[in-house]
């Protein structure tokens, strides 16, 4: 694929800001007072000798990129002093006239910082906020540092990771994105860079102790990458995950300030790939684990097929499975490890049949036994995690339990729902407890790989529900091959480091600085983020893989193209931005931002397109066979720009985006992608009533002639009329198509007859060739159709040649008193997105409150998130809608709720919410069954997760008139985001959005 060239606009890259994301600024491109490095002086650093292998690394990477920013390499002096070392030692200040040193160190462990906080006693007050917190540090400067330096920019953490992170930041600030190699994001350009003198760059601890990636479902992207790019010719029966691809993968975590990782599971073995795989992970800084269902640090089932010995079965093969855990966790002993504990069956799948809570118990207690006494100290001082995965749960919801000093890791579903909140005695563990997250899934009901459709609003809330519960110890994620999922990456670490920081209501802010961050445009951020904003959104409306031909509505509320508007405007809008950057950064925005946009919006034509050849074949149209060119078309457009991702950069990502995504015949990902099936019909042919063919909105019924989706019986059917319309239809048109049968050419009037209020956007027309449809907009002047009167008009369709027919309307003046506010019926409906409350009342000061962009519409509402609320339907924080209707069926309405599928996250509490109409007693629904004995979902899982709604039904008594629905919060959780009411049967066709929303008055 090449990229439009749509008419360019200058653009000059204007950089005053600095462009770090979630944090205080202490660097300026401006001239201030303490000049870091100058246009004739380069940056000098001290670090003492005696800090960890990690900062000195780290430090080089400072000295490495700051030569890129700056154009200027800088000094760096590694001084050596002895422990308790006087002034004396010091060396002399190299010659910076103008300038301040970068001095680098960690608290207890660098003499230099140690003699600093010795001859200045006030840094012991200034470092004293950090001192023995986890991964703490402050960044600033800091006058009459130490003898022989003066003035100096201090980066000074409380341990290893605390000073790293203070280094990252630095170069965050300088304009080095934490993606300059993952995502080929540029280096910003600055010849002078000051340190402000008034601002503190520190951190205290972060909000989440372990933050951390999970590689994972690495084949084919992945592991063909690392093949290509790792193995240097070598043969192995295994990818090349060696210390020099994991490298990349080390120092990202860390310029994103995470500190964990779990390796790839299925073609890798972590500890024997490579024997200085941990050790460089340790040397980084790098805390490691292994993944939910691999024991002990040691690879399964790749590590125990190769060197293990035996069935995996802990009654059958102890003496075995013991020494294979014994040396993983020797190999682990020496560096920084979470080991997980437990044991799942091989191939992540259980451990048997039964569920046998007894035989788990007698596993773990064996593991921790191995722990203690392999590595000489109790087991409750090393840490260990026991992830409540699947049928894992299951025994932890009949009674199974592990010591307390164990980290709990609770499961998300797969798709991105919570399913477990700690309870009131679960967040006083020792262990404490955390998350297991999914940006990647593979299994039922469908795999999860392809594409970056996360949305950011649904991830905050789900976290921001667990770590009010107290899930703080741990938030890994799993991500995959990694790319695409970049953004989504870093959204995730910037909140687990600080929950503070990142609400709900300005995640925009957030998307404002990571486009700045990443493309440098002080002019084109918000269009960039407006743009991730919009493409996010819409691949999370339905994932590639849970896609058809008909998922959008083809026929109703103009669904299919409106989606496919949205799409095509973004794709014109991205191309523009595209077009307008410099040149060295379109290969990081085609990888971030116009890969997903474009990708996504041809898979969604294809599936459009070949649902409207569908449609069209059934309907007699010849412009079947235009539809069916152009899915080919979008088919190999698909594969054009996939191959144009690969060809970045000389091939730097070639394989990365190979994921299947098309033609999927079950959850497992197909094995070769898939066109949707098309149908053509026969272009000499034309249709037995003639060549014109009729086509009205709301009907998949074709006319003059018979189709089975005219009337029940499908022949001798009358002439077609279209949806009534009202003053509160939202949308105020309807139209009808003409277009052609056959190869013959034709013209056609429309004419209209004793209905002045009736307008036409085309009375005549013609039909050229097979392709040409003409679309015929009907609206209404209704200050001619009298109030409280339904008038009918009927349009006469002739054809030069065939047969004729005609279409009906029925303009509908229906009339709402004048004292009415609320929203009005159109057509047996009432459609309302959730933040339109009329009113809304709080209890025990708790309120609903509007989550912006939450979910597949407008947005979306749910009670605060204060922990340990819940309510007694009726009773709860509550928020009203004043409506008004027309019809009832029979006295009664029924209300459809569209909410999130979220679980039923707090044992023994169900996830229920309350709705009642007018002065009705509040019926209590609850719109997810509670998970199986077994840990396994309720049987509706499969259903609604794919579409990420599940709609629950009541009816109440209402008659035409004035009402007011009224919905109860009972516990904390409950998402909606839609309200549908229908006052008539069968007033609401498939759609898969809902209705559009209806008119307030």
């Amino acid at each position: 694929m090449r990229f439009p060239q749509l008419p360019l606009f200058t653009l000059v890259l204007s950089i005053s800001k600095v462009l770090a994301i979630g944090g205080p600024t202490c660097l300026s491109f401006a001239s201030t007072q303490y000049a870091i490095t100058t246009q004739d002086t380069p940056a000098t650093i001290w670090i003492d000798s005696s800090d960890w292998p990690g900062v000195h690394r780290a430090a080089l990477d400072l000295q490495n990129d700051l030569e890129k920013v700056t154009g200027k390499r800088p000094v760096v002096l590694n001084i050596t002093l002895s422990t308790g070392a006087s002034a004396d030692e010091l060396p002399g200040t190299p010659d910076t006239v103008g300038s301040i040193p970068i001095v680098i160190g960690t608290l207890g462990k660098s003499n230099l910082i140690n003699l600093a906080a010795q001859l200045n006693p006030s840094l012991n007050t200034t470092f004293g906020s950090i001192r023995g917190k986890w991964e703490a540090g402050i960044s600033e400067v800091v006058k009459n540092f130490i003898p022989g330096v003066g003035t100096a920019y201090a980066i000074v953490g409380s341990d290893k990771r605390g000073t790293i992170y203070g280094i990252y930041d630095l170069l965050e600030q300088a304009g080095v994105s934490p993606w300059y190699w993952w995502a080929d994001v540029p280096y910003k350009k600055h010849s002078e860079i000051y340190a402000l003198s008034n601002v503190t760059c520190s951190h205290g601890s972060p909000s989440v102790k372990y933050r951390g990636i999970f590689l994972n479902d690495e084949q084919p992207a992945l592991t063909d990458w690392a093949w290509a790019k790792y193995s240097n010719g070598t043969a192995s029966d295994r990818p090349p995950f060696n210390r020099f691809f994991f490298s990349t993968i080390f120092e990202l975590l860390l310029r994103l300030k995470a500190n964990y990782l779990w390796p790839p599971m299925w073609n890798s073995a972590f500890g024997v790939d490579d024997p200085l795989n941990q050790f460089t992970a340790d040397y980084f800084g790098i805390v490691m684990g292994t993944s939910h269902q691999e024991p002990m640090l040691r690879s399964s089932p790749v590590e125990w097929f190769m060197l293990g010995s035996g069935p995996w079965n802990w009654d059958q093969n102890k003496a075995n499975l013991t020494q294979f855990w014994i040396d993983g966790v020797k190999r682990g002993g020496p560096y920084e490890s979470i080991y997980t504990i437990g044991m799942r069956g091989t191939g992540d799948l259980p451990l048997d049949e039964d569920g046998n809570i007894d035989l788990l118990q007698r596993i773990v207690a064996g593991q921790r036994e191995i722990l203690s006494s392999t590595l000489s100290k109790p087991a409750e001082t090393i840490p260990q995690l026991w992830c409540l995965y699947s049928e894992v749960k299951g025994y932890y919801d009949r009674g199974m339990r592990v010591p307390d000093d164990v980290i709990l890791l609770w499961p998300d579903d797969n798709w991105g729902n919570i399913r477990r909140l700690p309870a009131h005695d679960e967040r006083n563990r020792t262990g404490g407890t955390g998350v297991y997250y999914h940006f990647d899934f593979v299994g039922p009901p469908r795999d999860n790989k392809w594409g970056n459709a996360h949305a950011f609003e649904k991830h905050h809330h789900q976290l921001e529900l667990a770590y009010a519960h107290g899930a703080d110890k741990i938030w890994i994620v799993n991500v995959g091959d990694l790319k695409p999922h970049e953004i989504s990456i870093d959204f995730f670490m910037s909140y687990a480091w600080n929950t503070t920081y990142w609400s709900k209501d300005n995640l925009d802010k957030y998307r404002n600085q990571w486009a700045l961050r990443e493309f440098g445009s002080e002019q084109q951020a918000p269009t960039i983020a407006d743009i991730l904003k919009r493409y996010t959104r819409l691949n999370f409306r339905v994932k590639a893989e849970n896609t058809n031909s008909t998922t959008y509505s083809l026929i109703n509320y103009r669904e299919a193209e409106t989606v496919q508007a949205e799409w095509d405007k973004l794709v014109d809008l991205s191309t523009q931005v595209f077009n307008a950057l410099p040149e060295e950064y379109h290969p990081a925005y085609f990888e971030l931002i116009h890969h997903p946009v474009t990708a996504g919006r041809t898979t969604q034509a294809l599936y459009i397109t070949a649902g409207l050849n569908q449609l069209y074949a059934s309907q007699a149209r010849s412009r079947t066979n235009t539809m069916a060119d152009t899915a080919v078309e979008l088919f190999e457009h698909d594969a054009d720009i996939r191959d144009e991702y690969h060809s970045l950069l000389d091939g730097k990502w070639d394989h990365m985006m190979s994921q299947t995504h098309l033609g999927y015949y079950y959850w497992q990902q197909p094995m070769m992608d898939t066109m949707p099936s098309i149908t053509r019909v026969q272009k000499r042919q034309t249709a037995l009533p003639g060549p014109m063919r009729l086509n009205v909105e709301g009907s998949a019924g074709a006319w003059p002639g018979d189709n089975s989706n005219q009337c029940s019986q499908g022949y001798n059917c009358p002439p077609p009329s279209v949806p009534p319309i009202t003053p509160y239809s939202p949308i105020q048109s309807r139209y009808f198509e003409i277009s052609a049968g056959g190869p013959t050419a034709f013209d056609w009037t429309a004419t209209v007859t004793g209905a002045p209020w009736l307008h036409l956007s085309e009375t005549g027309g013609h039909i050229s060739d097979p392709s040409t449809v003409q679309r015929v907009y009907m609206t209404v002047d209704w200050s001619a159709v009298p109030k409280g009167t339904a008038q009918t008009a009927t349009i006469a369709l002739k054809p030069s040649t065939g047969q004729s027919t005609s279409v009906t309307i029925i303009a509908n003046s229906v009339v709402v008193p004048g004292d009415f506010h609320g929203f009005v019926e159109d057509n047996g409906v009432v459609s309302i997105q959730t933040e339109h409350w009329s009113r809304e009342t709080a209890v025990d000061g708790v309120h609903w409150e509007v989550l912006p962009g939450y979910g597949k519409n407008l947005s979306a509402i749910s009670p605060q998130i204060v922990v340990d609320s819940r309510w007694a339907a009726g009773s709860g924080p509550s928020v009203e809608y004043d409506f008004y209707t027309f019809n009832s069926k029979g006295g009664n309405v029924t209300v459809t709720v569209f909410s999130s599928p979220s679980l039923n996250t707090y044992p023994g509490h169900p996830l229920m919410y309350g709705v009642a109409v007018d002065s009705g007693a509040p019926v209590a629904i609850q719109p997810i069954p509670v998970d199986t004995p077994t840990g396994g979902f309720p049987a509706m899982w499969n259903g609604i997760v794919p579409e990420e709604i599940v709609r629950t039904y009541t009816t109440h008594v209402a008659g035409p008139g004035k009402h007011t629905l009224k919905l109860y919060a009972m516990e904390i959780g409950f998402v909606t985001e839609k309200v549908v009411i229908e006052t008539a049967t069968g007033a609401v066709p498939y759609s898969y959005l809902g209705p559009p929303e209806s008119i307030v008055v």
